[in-house]
C-alpha cells in the first residue's frame, strides 16, 4: 500500500465526536497554527522590575492581581506601563524599571487624630482614628510619629503599613516590623498623620447570602454599593465585584478609574525620578461613580460610561458623560464647551468600551452602539449596531486589522462594519467548562505577531484564571489550552506582547522557548493530538508497520531536541483504544495500547507495531530548550484481515 500522509486541517474542532472529526485536531495544550501547520507557542521571561514601595511585597514585584495594562510614551521618550491591581496602581518607568506606587489617597487625618496601642511581646499595633473608614487590606502611611518610648520607634512607625483587621468604625490593627517591649506605653505623640489610599478591592467576584449581604436590591462592587435596581455583571448575583480597572493616556499623563468608583488624574513630573500620587478629579462636575473611562482620539474628550448624572449622587449604569474638548476639569454643559452626555437605551448596564476606526464602540449588557464626534451642537452621536448580543466582560474585546472581536456569554463576534456571530469549532467545549460565576476575569488581547486574538477564563471548577482560547484571525483557525494570566498587552512600544501573572511578575511571551519566570528556567509542555482517523479505509483492519516523520526544531536552543510521537489505535468507535470496551472517550481517558516513539531532528524511520480499524496521532514535548513544529509524517499501512 502507498504511504497514508498524516495531513490534517489546520484548527481544533470539539464540536462533534472525534471520528466525525477526522481529518483535523482535537486536543491541544500551548500549540499554535501557523501556516496551517501545529507548532509549540513561545516562551516567556519576567520583567525585572522591582516595586518602591517601602512595604515590599510577599513575591514578585507590586502588590495584588493586576487586571489593567497600558503603555505610552511621554514627550521625553519614557516608556510608561500603568498596571492597576486589585491592590494598588502603579506606573513602570520602563522595560525593567522601577514599579513607582501612585494609589490615589482616600483620607489625610489631621495632625493627632491616630493614636498607638502596644503589648510586650507582640507585633501587633492597636490604632485609635475617628471614622478611617478601612478595611482589612487596605494601606496606611503614617508620619509625624513619635517613640511609644521603646523598640517601637519613631523610625518604625513613620512608614507605609497594610491594615490586617478592622475591629470598629474607629479602632483596626496592623504589625510591626519588630515586637514591642515593656518601654512601649506611649501614643505615638501629639501630630501623627495617617495617610490613607483608596479602598483596596477583591481579587475575584464573592458571592454573598443571607440578610445584609450586599445592598438592599443591589450589589457590592468592591468600591461601592450600588441602589436599589441596580443590575450585577452578567453571570454575577449579588455579592462583592473583582477590582477593575479603565486607563487611558491623556497626552503624557494618565486619566485612570476603578470600576464603580471615581475618576483620578496623574501628571508627569518633569523631574523623571518623581511618580506622584494620582489625584481624585473633583473640579467641574466630574463624575463621582464611573464604571469605564477613555479618552477619544477625536479633539481628546474624556469618555465616561455608566455614570452618576449632573447634580446627583446616583449611579445610571447606561448614562454617558463626556468633558469639555481638551478639558477633563469642564463637564457642566454650556454653550461655552462640547461638554454633554447621552441615555443609551438598549439593555441595563454599558459594560465596556473600545477606540475603533473613527468611532468608538459601546457595549450594554445586550447590545452595542457606534459613538462618532459630530460636533457642535450634538457634539457626540450614538448609533445602535445591534441588540441582542451580549458581552461576558469589560476586558473581553480586542481589535486586529481593523476588526473587533468580543467574547459574549454563549459565542463569539467580530465586527467589521457589520456585526457578525464568529464561528467557533469550540464552543461547546469552551462554553461547557467555564465559570460564569467569574465571567468579568475574562480579558481578551492581541498577538499581532501570530495574527493572533487571545481570549482567557476561569474553567468551571476554578475562580483564578487557568484557560486560554486563541483565535487566528488571518488563518481562520482556532486553539487552546491551559495557562494562567491575569492581563495581557500587546502593545508596539514594547518589543513582545507582555501579560502579568498571579506570582505578581509582568511577562513577556514569545520570548525563548521555557517558562523564564522560575531559576532555572522551567521547561513548558506542549501538545496536539489529532481526531480519530480510519487506518487505511477503515473496512479492514490494518498494520502500521513503519512511520515516517516529518518535523521541524527550528528555534530550539538545545542540542539533540525531541519530541513524542504517541499512536492510539483502537478497533472501532465508541471502543477503547485497542480493547473491545466502550467507555466514554475523553481527554483523561487511560488509552491501552498507545505507543510512544522518541522522535529527533534527523530521525527518518520510526516502526512501529499498531494494529487496528482507526488511530489518533499525538506530538508533544515537555524538554528544556525544544522548539518544533509538525509537518505531514506518513504511516506505511499492510492489510491485516477483517473481523
Amino acid at each position: 500500500m502507498p504511504l497514508q500522509k498524516l495531513q490534517f486541517r489546520p484548527g481544533v474542532n470539539r464540536e462533534s465526536t472525534t471520528l466525525a472529526n477526522e481529518g483535523t485536531y482535537f486536543e491541544m495544550d500551548k500549540v499554535r497554527f501557523r501556516s496551517g501547520f501545529p507548532e509549540k507557542i513561545g516562551g516567556w521571561v519576567a520583567d525585572t522590575g522591582t516595586s518602591d514601595s517601602v512595604l515590599a511585597p510577599p513575591t514578585g514585584s507590586y502588590w495584588g492581581v493586576a487586571r489593567s495594562l497600558w503603555n505610552w510614551i511621554t514627550l521625553s521618550s519614557y516608556n510608561l506601563l500603568g498596571i492597576g491591581t486589585n491592590l494598588k496602581f502603579y506606573i513602570q518607568s520602563d522595560t525593567g524599571g522601577t514599579f513607582h506606587d501612585i494609589t490615589p489617597i482616600r483620607l489625610t487625618t489631621a495632625a493627632g487624630d491616630v493614636t498607638f496601642a502596644a503589648t510586650n511581646g507582640s507585633t501587633t499595633l492597636t490604632v485609635t482614628d475617628t471614622s478611617h473608614g478601612a478595611q482589612a487590606g487596605d494601606f496606611v502611611t503614617y508620619s509625624g510619629a513619635v517613640s511609644l518610648g521603646g523598640v517601637i520607634t519613631a523610625t518604625v512607625l513613620n512608614r507605609e503599613y497594610r491594615v490586617t483587621a478592622v475591629t470598629s468604625n474607629n479602632v483596626y490593627r496592623i504589625t510591626s516590623t519588630v515586637a514591642a517591649n515593656a518601654s512601649d506605653v506611649g501614643n505615638g505623640g501629639a501630630s501623627t498623620v495617617g495617610t490613607y489610599q483608596i479602598t483596596t478591592g477583591s481579587e475575584i467576584y464573592t458571592g454573598n447570602v443571607g440578610w445584609g449581604a450586599g445592598g438592599w436590591g443591589g450589589i457590592t462592587t468592591g468600591f461601592t454599593s450600588t441602589g436599589w435596581g441596580s443590575p450585577a455583571p452578567s453571570g454575577v448575583g449579588i455579592g462583592v465585584q473583582l477590582r477593575l480597572w479603565s486607563q487611558s493616556n491623556y497626552g503624557e499623563d494618565l486619566i485612570f478609574n476603578p470600576r464603580g468608583g471615581g475618576l483620578y488624574y496623574w501628571e508627569v513630573n518633569v523631574n523623571p525620578n518623581i511618580y506622584d500620587r494620582g489625584v481624585l478629579l473633583t473640579a467641574g462636575d466630574t463624575p463621582d461613580i464611573v464604571n469605564y473611562v477613555t479618552v477619544s482620539d477625536a479633539s481628546r474628550f474624556v469618555i465616561c460610561f455608566g455614570v452618576n448624572d449632573y447634580g446627583s449622587a446616583v449611579q445610571n449604569p447606561m448614562l454617558v458623560r463626556w468633558s469639555d474638548q481638551e478639558d477633563f476639569t469642564q463637564w457642566t454643559p454650556a454653550v461655552t464647551n462640547q461638554a454633554g452626555s447621552y441615555t443609551l437605551s438598549h439593555g441595563s448596564q454599558i459594560i465596556s468600551a473600545l477606540q475603533a476606526r473613527q468611532e468608538i464602540l459601546v457595549w450594554t449588557d445586550s447590545a452595542i452602539y457606534s459613538m462618532q464626534y459630530l460636533g457642535p451642537p450634538y457634539v457626540w452621536g450614538f448609533q445602535l449596531l445591534a441588540d441582542n448580543l451580549s458581552i461576558i466582560s469589560p476586558n473581553a474585546t480586542a481589535t486586529a486589522s481593523n476588526v473587533v472581536y468580543w467574547m459574549g456569554v454563549d459565542k463569539f463576534y467580530s465586527y467589521s462594519g457589520r456585526v457578525e456571530t464568529l464561528y467557533c469549532p469550540l464552543r461547546q467545549y469552551i462554553y461547557g467548562n467555564i465559570n460564569l460565576s467569574q465571567s468579568f476575569q475574562v480579558f481578551a488581547g492581541t498577538n499581532e505577531g501570530y495574527n493572533e486574538i487571545w481570549w482567557y477564563y476561569c474553567s468551571a471548577s476554578s475562580t483564578t484564571v487557568d484557560r486560554y482560547v486563541i483565535y487566528n484571525y488571518l488563518e481562520k483557525v482556532w486553539s487552546y489550552g491551559n495557562l494562567a494570566r491575569t492581563a495581557w498587552l500587546d502593545s508596539p512600544l514594547r518589543t513582545q506582547p507582555l501579560a502579568t501573572t498571579y506570582g505578581n511578575k509582568v511577562v513577556y511571551h514569545e520570548t525563548g522557548v521555557d517558562d523564564g519566570t522560575t531559576n532555572p528556567p522551567s521547561p513548558i509542555s506542549s501538545y496536539v493530538q489529532s481526531a480519530d482517523f480510519n487506518i487505511g479505509d477503515g473496512h479492514n483492519y490494518g498494520f502500521v508497520w513503519r512511520m515516517v516523520p516529518d518535523i521541524t526544531f527550528d528555534g530550539s536552543n538545545v542540542n539533540n531536541p525531541s519530541v513524542t510521537f504517541t499512536t492510539r489505535p483502537r478497533q472501532n468507535p465508541g471502543a477503547n483504544y485497542n480493547t473491545a470496551l466502550t467507555p466514554a472517550v475523553t481527554s483523561t481517558q487511560n488509552y491501552q495500547g498507545q505507543q510512544s516513539y522518541n522522535v529527533q531532528q534527523f530521525t527518518q524511520i520510526i516502526y512501529t507495531r499498531v494494529r487496528g480499524r482507526q488511530m489518533a496521532f499525538k506530538v508533544s514535548s515537555d524538554g528544556l530548550g525544544v522548539k518544533w513544529q509538525l509537518g505531514v509524517p506518513s504511516l506505511d499501512v499492510r492489510p491485516d484481515g477483517r473481523r
